[in-house]
């Protein structure tokens, strides 16, 4: 499905289900250099089981034209224009990544336009490594290599898939080769650069889920713990698997999210 946002077309995933805006309707925001499809299962899941879904494309990546942003603020900015444009709201918003930095700053300065907040292999801040910066900022292959292995626990890099013939790292290198030139060092730099105002988080006002991965290697678990920790009320829940949850133990995120957008099913 598309809306027009910042007068270019935006795509979104409706997990197989007409989009609704008069029903409750939860938006997925991927991370650096990803799409939509990071979120295809718990998409699905929540599409078939009462909620409208919008998982996104941001701004030249996937299926979304238009300029790259090179601010997670830009980025907030961009998906509460998505968010008018849809129709829906106040929605249920998670974000993986560079995509929980987005929902968090969104809930930071669109409160309004948000139900509940999901922040899924977060930090804050989410530094990110020089050499990793400057692989991707020189286009170099081993910067999807190390988004690749890095983005997954060792456990994932066994080659183990809920699908038959298909390796989690082969399909999460594809889909970031797949992107235009320059998005990745792009999107890095924003998390890199990123910073809340911890006074602002403590002033959060919504209901506040924080997913952390046991072996995550990107945003480790305690520096996840450590931001829902400065978010009065927020639930924290720590996962056996890495960065890459979503694929990794997609059954259990959609455990955690349905307790939190769907508190009769806990």
């Amino acid at each position: 499905m598309r809306f027009i946002v910042e007068g270019y077309p935006a795509y979104a995933y409706t997990g197989g289900k007409p989009h609704d805006p008069q029903r409750p309707t939860a938006v997925f925001v991927h991370g650096a250099a990803f799409d939509h499809s990071v979120w295809q299962w718990q998409s699905r899941y929540f599409a078939n089981h009462g909620l409208s879904v919008l998982a996104v494309d941001l701004p030249a990546h996937g299926r979304s034209p238009g300029n790259v942003r090179r601010s997670i603020e830009e980025l907030a900015q961009w998906l509460s224009a998505f968010i008018e444009a849809s129709g829906s709201g106040p929605v249920h918003l998670a974000g993986h990544s560079m995509g929980s930095l987005i929902a968090l700053e969104t809930a930071l300065a669109y409160p309004a336009q948000l139900a509940s907040l999901a922040l899924v292999g977060s930090a804050m801040p989410m530094a990110v490594g020089e050499p990793f910066l400057a692989a991707a900022r020189d286009g170099a292959d081993a910067a999807l290599d190390m988004e690749a292995v890095w983005g997954h626990s060792r456990h994932a890099q066994l080659a183990t898939s809920a699908v038959p013939g298909v390796t989690l790292l082969g399909a999460s290198r594809r889909l970031n080769a797949r992107a235009a030139q320059g998005v990745l060092a792009a999107d890095l730099a924003a998390c890199h650069g990123y910073r809340a105002d911890p006074g602002a988080l403590r002033k959060l006002a919504l209901p506040v889920l924080v997913l952390g991965g046991k072996r995550d290697q990107m945003t480790p678990v305690t520096a996840t713990e450590a931001l829902a920790k400065e978010i009065p009320g927020a639930r924290f829940l720590a996962l056996d698997a890495g960065h890459s949850m979503m694929s990794e133990a997609p059954r259990e995120v959609v455990a955690a999210l349905r307790s939190h957008w769907l508190p009769a099913a806990r």
